[in-house]
């Protein structure tokens, strides 16, 4: 594609998406891995991983990422406890999906409305049971969320919760709030409850092969491999394991761009793992074993659910993810909040604490 005509393409794709112009640059918004700061190897594909694509696993190579996804306030993840759904997760028949997408929008912002295969409570795919709703960037968990209760979780809970563009300031949401129901309802339904998600950074990955069959094939693989990474620092986190700290990776339905798969999304708390400011590159074998040390145990300040919880201070959106990334991703963009191959996967997100956005 020549250079003219991708300008004019790029330039269309701002136009959709309402670009504001005041989006921050791509340098701006994250730090980027460089071999001073974080060694020679800092952007080297993983040279152990044994997992791979299929063959036939072809995607968009030439686009330009940066800066043309749409603009969210809130994300939603719904609890499933599937990894595929149909086309339109909204045309899940009797699900909250369905119930928020047919209701008053948010008075806060776009809504991003996500499925997930976060475990139901009672490990039914019964949508007619109450399940579980995670609630970013607040990192807050609503429980017994049914159809019926959509327009009191939207009024009291994500109309009031810190958006992506809020300041860094203490999640205040109700603990418990009763939920206007049809008579006959069983009263232990009758009131949403919330408490602070125990992970220090969540990890996302498209997996709706309905959607597109490389979002079907690459999530499985990818976590496989970050679960390879992380496991032995002691931070992989499986769904139904909510020891404080430690990483969630989660399946969710389809984000936009699956001719970029695989889609990845990673929501950190602030400094998650008390990492962000280390320059591993400069580190003496001593302060190397600290650091090392350091990454298996969530920082003591801050603790998720404490009167200092601020929820996700960025989200960083990458694209085009392959397994030999996630050495790197686990080691800089999950536990330091870097971005290792900037010009090829960042596609945008935000950061709270500098009050910046890619869009």
């Amino acid at each position: 594609m020549s250079f003219g005509l991708k300008s004019l393409v790029n330039s269309a794709k701002a136009l959709a998406i309402g670009d504001s112009g005041s989006k921050a640059s791509l340098g701006d918004l994250f730090p980027v891995v460089n071999k001073a700061a974080d060694g020679d190897d800092c952007d080297h594909d993983c040279d152990s991983c044994v997992v791979q694509y299929p063959k036939n696993f072809k995607i968009d190579e030439e686009d330009e990422l940066y800066g043309f996804v749409k603009g969210w306030s809130t994300h939603v993840l719904v609890a499933t406890g599937k990894t595929d759904w149909v086309r339109d997760v909204a045309d899940e028949k009797g699900s909250v999906m369905q119930a928020i997408d047919g209701a008053k929008g948010p008075s806060n912002g776009r809504l991003m409305l996500s499925a997930s295969n976060i475990p139901t409570p009672h490990h039914s795919s019964d949508y007619s049971e109450p399940t579980t709703v995670l609630l970013l960037p607040a990192f807050t968990i609503i429980e017994n969320v049914t159809p019926a209760t959509v327009p009191t979780l939207i009024n009291e809970f994500i109309n009031k919760a810190p958006t992506n563009t809020a300041p860094l300031e203490p999640v205040s949401l109700p603990r418990a709030l009763p939920a206007p129901l049809p008579e006959g309802t069983p009263a232990v339904l009758l009131e949403l409850t919330t408490r602070p998600c125990p992970h220090r950074a969540l990890i996302l990955l498209c997996s709706q092969k309905t959607r597109d069959a490389r979002c079907g094939q690459s999530a499985p693989l990818l976590r496989k491999e970050l679960q390879r990474h992380l496991q032995p620092l002691g931070l992989y986190r499986d769904l139904d394991d909510e020891r404080p700290g430690g990483v969630g990776i989660y399946f969710i339905s389809h984000v936009g761009g699956h001719k970029y798969s695989a889609n990845m999304m990673v929501y950190r708390r602030p400094d998650a793992f008390g990492l962000d400011n280390v320059e591993r590159g400069k580190l003496s074998e001593g302060e190397k074993l600290i650091v090392s040390k350091k990454e298996m145990a969530a920082p003591a300040e801050g603790t998720a659910g404490g009167s200092d919880d601020v929820g996700a201070a960025q989200c960083i959106w990458l694209a085009r993810v392959r397994p030999e990334d996630c050495e790197g991703i686990v080691k800089f963009t999950v536990l330091q909040g870097k971005v290792v191959k900037p010009q090829r996967q960042l596609r945008g997100g935000f950061d709270r604490s500098k009050g910046l956005m890619s869009w």
